[in-house]
């Protein structure tokens, strides 16, 4: 069974949420950021505000794939997370 757009909203915000307040991830939490991700900007709901803030955290994820340091590279984009979130908030 698929998540409902709102399910994946609320799923990629308290992954990121989690992301900001540990300063911890998993790559298995990056990979599914990335799958979220995809699927809500193939989804023809969401608002089109949020299409290039899903497309950022899309690079966020992606650039974690290249690193050995995930905390370092969640720190790196504390001021992000808390943006992107704010974002989702906003227009979700």
């Amino acid at each position: 069974m698929s998540l409902s757009y709102q399910h994946q909203i609320g799923l990629l915000k308290d992954i990121m949420v989690n992301h900001l307040e540990d300063s911890q991830g998993s790559a298995s939490e990056y990979s599914q950021i990335g799958r979220l991700v995809k699927s809500l900007l193939a989804n023809h709901q969401i608002d089109y505000q949020l299409a290039p803030v899903l497309e950022e955290i899309y690079l966020y994820c992606q650039k974690s794939f290249q690193t050995n340091d995930l905390e370092r590279h969640i720190g790196d984009h504390q001021g992000h997370l808390s943006q992107w979130i704010g974002h989702i908030d906003q227009y979700s």
